[in-house]
């Protein structure tokens, strides 16, 4: 079995004992409620999918992972894994403490405070994200949290996202599961839109040097105008049970947090799946992206920037998939050399408006069990009126 990033899988979940001491405690604690987006990241820190992270990152951890990509004791992370509060909460905390970590009034966690500080919204948006511009979701998000970081591990007494999706296997799990069904070359696939032809034929080509495949779809934090993630697992079970061999593909959740930052963003997808055991793991054209901030193969290239024994996983990296009318199949631009034309490629923005509008989706774009999933989830937001197609958890 692959190990995990930086040697072993990180447990910071609170023993039936530990449980009922922190409990006991919580309420002499100051409490600070989180966001979506934090609550994400507390399970996938307690859980060992964020692993070697123990908690929300200090100082130097979070300066240098914004500038070189790394931990403050060299080991490759892409992304900052921080939680903000305002100045009025910052000013009641002291390094020292606990404070008790709530979300929407539920007891979640407790986090021993090692670090505050302030940071620069500036340096972070254009370090991450490439951009300060805040039609960015990611930048956004940045520009409207709290002023000050509180850093150090957490402890976390209850799993609220991993409740709700109860089907989310965590890495300790995942990696069981990988072994019972003896399966030790895994590609991991991480997807937050409909599973459509063109996913299919990633999937199925890297399934070909794979023993399985562990499809990973994101279902915590994402865009307000993304499919609503229990229509998109539905859409994943169908097209699994219609047209793959079942024992060698593995469906779970994945209750985390988009940034849509791109390149580094998807650097940190692969890390996180070698935590839950795959061995390699696809890398799209404009993995993560959002608009047009990212080249289309900036998400390649980042892998290049660094060792393979660093990385730890292998990426598999594919280009568009579409349908070709002259091929009569499936193909990418490495394997058709047919016109644009020719090819039926639709954008997810495009997709979204031929449901909107009552039309039908190409056969060649979608498994037809799949659009009838997507028309009926569209008839039923319009029955209880929705006011915009799409979603997301946010």
């Amino acid at each position: 079995m692959i190990t995990p990033h930086g040697g072993k899988l990180i447990n910071r979940v609170a023993s039936e004992e530990e449980k009922k001491e922190l409990i006991a405690k919580s309420s002499s604690l100051l409490k600070v409620n989180m966001g979506l987006k934090e609550l994400c990241d507390v399970e996938l820190i307690a859980c060992g999918a964020f692993s070697p992270l123990t908690g929300f990152m200090k100082r130097e951890d979070y300066k240098n992972v914004i500038e070189n990509l790394r931990l403050e004791n060299g080991t490759l992370w892409p992304l900052p894994v921080t939680l903000s509060v305002d100045k009025e909460t910052a000013s009641k905390i002291k390094e020292g403490q606990e404070v008790a970590l709530t979300y929407q009034s539920n007891m979640v966690g407790v986090l021993k405070i090692e670090d505050k500080f302030e940071y620069d919204r500036d340096l972070e948006a254009k370090s991450v994200f490439r951009t300060t511009d805040t039609s960015h979701p990611g930048v956004e998000a940045l520009y409207t949290q709290g002023d000050f970081y509180v850093a150090g591990e957490i402890t976390l007494i209850h799993f609220l996202l991993h409740r709700k999706y109860s089907e989310a296997l965590k890495p300790e799990e995942s990696r069981r599961e990988f072994k019972l069904r003896n399966w030790q070359r895994v590609t991991g696939f991480q997807t937050r839109n409909p599973i459509h032809r063109a996913h299919e034929y990633l999937l199925k080509s890297a399934l070909e040097i794979s023993d399985g495949i562990f499809i990973h779809p994101l279902v915590g934090y994402t865009k307000g105008d993304d499919v609503p993630s229990d229509v998109r697992m539905n859409c994943y079970r169908e097209l699994i049970n219609n047209y793959f061999p079942v024992n060698r593909v593995l469906l779970s959740p994945f209750p985390a947090a988009m940034r849509y930052a791109g390149p580094r963003e998807a650097l940190f997808h692969a890390i996180v799946r070698k935590n839950y055991g795959c061995t390699h793991f696809i890398v799209g054209r404009d993995h993560a992206g959002v608009g047009n901030f990212y080249g289309p193969f900036d998400a390649h290239k980042i892998f290049l920037e660094f060792t393979k024994d660093e990385i730890g996983i292998t990426p598999l990296f594919f280009d568009n998939a579409f349908y070709c009318y002259r091929c009569e199949s499936m193909a990418t631009c490495k394997t058709c050399p047919h016109r644009d034309e020719d090819r039926l490629i639709l954008s997810g923005t495009r997709v979204r408006q031929i449901l909107k509008d009552g039309g039908e989706l190409p056969h060649e774009f979608t498994r037809p069990e799949i659009a009838k999933l997507l028309q009926q989830w569209i008839i039923e937001s319009e029955k209880s009126g929705a006011s915009k197609v799409g979603g997301g958890e946010r």
